[in-house]
């Protein structure tokens, strides 16, 4: 029985030591036998046991961790009590976070459980850090916000913004339910809240109306969800005090629906000469607007009397509209009124210091309140536009007043409408017998004028023809004189002949004697009479006329290509061209005349610029007239620079120079078409051709202009459209 009994505490222990181990195995943390000196007795983890088993605390941990777990296992070994000790180890993983848990397991020494806690640190640290976060969102928030429980309603934190918009102190609404503090214009708003809630799990922008501790209504949007402190179900709710922006928005749909009165009002006035109709329409609007007992209009009659002559009025207080009482005094009292404030705002009659007989009309009538602005025609009393509230006293705002008033002048140009129209229709018969007087009168002077547009066409084109017939002539006969090579620098006596003795002197335009010619022949000047006296004139001369003729015909040609282009327009013939090949063959065909004038010339033109749709002769000639008035009009020795770049869909083209400085008058008249004075610095023949210069960009698509200032000098500068793709 003995050995029995033995073997039966030996199974059962060795049973029980398999179900420790078991449990042990199972355990994922880390298992230390550890004993009162530090040295590890036995281990269970990711080492093996000859790495651990042996060795002391100091020779595994850092020395500052050592040094805690054997305070940590001297403190165990004295309390017999479970102790706990956190503590970070370098790994290879990195930094990790670890705690152990002690216990007694012998006389000297202890068991300690070590488990990774790394990721739940992080979460905590976490959690604190959204905590902390949470915490100051809450102080901190513009917007209120409440905690409150969900069964009662009873507040258990509010912020400061709660605080400074509804008045309460923190001790004041700790603790106690809205309700309590009367917060709620309609008690029956949480109700709804609570089945939102339920029913959508969270509120967004809902608009309640809350009373403040000063009895003041403020409207607020309010955001709230569900949360639990402690096991609770509280409401936490975030508010927004939106009193402005809806105060804000009735008066913008108030505005809106003044103007839009206002507008209806105005289009009645214009499309309607029934006064009695526009009256009635207007105050039975205006009421509608107002949301008034009473508005009516009262007219100033002549028989010292306020006639009644449009009124609309709720039935259940009396009309005014059969309301006479010839009465001088009150009468000129209410005139008095009108007269000295304009505006007549009575919010409260029974607070207003009136006489017995005005304050027995508003008792008569029922009145409570009253706004009356008078109808003017010029400084004369029409009458009086009044609104009045029967049930109670009334607050008129600001906007209302500016109605009355707008509404008022409109009436007024409503009643002044209606007086011209008699005085129209008594008119319009002359009116319309002028108007036929006029039209024939019109008629026939259209008609000269066409008769003198056709004889002016007539005229240029005949006059022209004559003037470039004799122009053309007189060139051919100075250019041929030039010719002849009988021209001298400055004249000698009759008859003394050149070295050599083949040709003579020029004399006269009318011939020079007997000049032969190669070839033996006479020359045609020998038919003057022998009676004519020669006339000698020098080389210059003859080339000042030559210069002249060739300005009179160049005008000519202009006057005749802009009444061409006044008449059918210029007629481009359109090509795609290459700005900068295009700017080089323009600088070929100017640089003679550059070199004439020692000017020199400078491009920065960009061989990549867009190409451009334009009539390449037309453009050719274009540029040879600017660089042209350029030099004709400022001093030998320019230097120039021409300039291209693409600027908003456009090629901007310039060209700057340091010439003679232009006034802005100058500027702004150059391009236009106008006969310039004679002390100008060009001639009109030029200023013609930088008329027809803007004519041609215009027709391109393009504008042209010119600046000057005397720090950057004369630039003029034109855009050509890019072409299409």
């Amino acid at each position: 029985m003995k050995i029995t009994n033995r073997k039966f505490r030996e199974e059962k222990l060795l049973q029980a030591e398999a179900r420790y181990q078991a449990i042990v195995n199972a355990i994922p943390d880390m298992v230390f036998c550890i004993s009162r000196d530090g040295e590890y007795l036995d281990f269970k983890g990711e080492y093996t046991t000859k790495e651990i088993v042996g060795k002391k605390l100091w020779e595994i941990l850092p020395a500052h961790v050592a040094l805690l777990k054997q305070e940590a296992i001297a403190k165990t070994l004295v309390t017999n009590t479970l102790q706990v000790c956190e503590y970070q180890l370098s790994t290879p993983w990195g930094v990790r976070d670890y705690q152990a848990r002690l216990v007694k397991s012998g006389e000297n020494e202890v068991l300690a459980i070590v488990r990774d806690i790394t990721e739940p640190k992080k979460t905590e640290i976490a959690l604190q850090s959204l905590a902390q976060k949470f915490s100051k969102a809450f102080r901190c928030s513009p917007d209120p916000i409440t905690i409150s429980t969900l069964k009662e309603g009873r507040y258990i934190e509010v912020n400061e913004s709660f605080v400074q918009l509804s008045g309460y102190q923190p001790s004041e609404v700790l603790g106690r339910t809205a309700f309590e503090l009367n917060m709620w214009v309609n008690p029956s708003d949480r109700t709804k809240l609570l089945q939102k809630l339920q029913a959508q799990g969270a509120i967004r922008n809902q608009e309640i109306k809350f009373r403040k501790k000063s009895g003041e209504i403020i409207i607020v949007q309010v955001a709230a969800e569900v949360i639990e402190l402690d096991g609770i179900p509280c409401l936490l709710a975030v508010s927004h005090d939106i009193t402005e922006r809806k105060q804000t928005e009735e008066l913008l749909r108030l505005s809106a629906q003044r103007d839009r009165l206002l507008t209806e009002t105005l289009m009645r006035i214009r499309q309607s000469l029934n006064i009695n109709e526009i009256l009635q329409t207007t105050v039975n609007e205006v009421r509608e607007f107002l949301q008034a007992d009473r508005v009516f209009i009262a007219l100033n009659d002549s028989c010292d009397l306020f006639k009644m002559i449009a009124e609309s009025v709720n039935p259940q207080y009396p009309s005014v509209l059969n309301w006479k009482k010839k009465d001088e005094t009150l009468l000129q009292e209410l005139r008095t009124k009108l007269l000295t404030d304009r505006v007549r705002v009575v919010e409260d009659i029974t607070q207003t210091t009136v006489s017995p007989q005005l304050a027995a009309l508003y008792q008569q009538f029922q009145t409570k309140a009253s706004l009356a602005v008078p109808i003017m025609l010029g400084k004369e009393l029409f009458g009086a536009l009044i609104a009045n509230s029967c049930a109670k006293p009334r607050c008129w705002q600001q906007i209302e007043i500016d109605l009355l008033q707008q509404i008022s002048e409109q009436l007024a140009i409503a009643i002044q409408q209606a007086q011209l129209y008699q005085e129209l229709e008594q008119l319009n018969n002359n009116l319309e017998r002028q108007v036929e007087e006029r039209t024939a009168q019109l008629q026939q002077k259209m008609q000269e004028l066409q008769e003198i547009n056709r004889v002016k066409n007539v005229f240029l084109h005949a006059v022209s023809h004559d003037l470039r017939t004799t122009v053309m002539g007189n060139l051919m006969v100075l250019k041929n004189l030039l010719k002849s090579g009988g021209l001298e620098g400055d004249w000698r006596q009759e008859g003394q002949g050149r070295q050599g003795g083949t040709r003579g002197p020029l004399w006269g335009l009318g011939g020079e004697g007997r000049q032969g010619r190669q070839g033996g022949q006479e020359s045609n000047l020998s038919s003057l009479p022998p009676s004519t006296s020669p006339i000698p004139i020098p080389r210059s001369i003859i080339e000042r006329m030559i210069q002249g003729n060739d300005r009179q015909l160049r005008m000519i040609d202009s006057l005749l290509e802009i009444h061409s282009t006044e008449v059918e327009g210029i007629i481009l013939n359109q090509e795609i061209i290459q700005f900068h090949t295009f700017i080089e063959e323009v600088i070929k065909s100017v640089e003679p005349m550059l070199r004439q004038n020692q000017s020199k010339l400078k491009t920065s033109v960009a061989e990549d610029l867009p190409l451009v749709t334009a009539d390449s002769v037309k453009l050719h000639q274009f540029f040879v007239d600017l660089f042209t008035y350029i030099l004709q009009t400022n001093p030998p020795g320019l230097d120039l620079l021409l300039t291209a770049k693409v600027e908003a869909d456009m090629i901007l083209c310039t060209v700057q120079f340091h010439g003679i400085h232009m006034s802005k008058l100058e500027c702004d008249r150059l391009f236009e078409l106008y006969v310039h004075e004679p002390q100008a610095r060009f001639s009109t023949g030029i200023g013609l051709k930088m008329y027809l210069s803007r004519q041609l960009i215009k027709a391109h698509g393009g504008e042209i202009g010119v600046n000057s200032n005397h720090k950057c000098g004369v630039s003029f500068w034109f855009t050509l459209p890019l072409a299409i793709k």
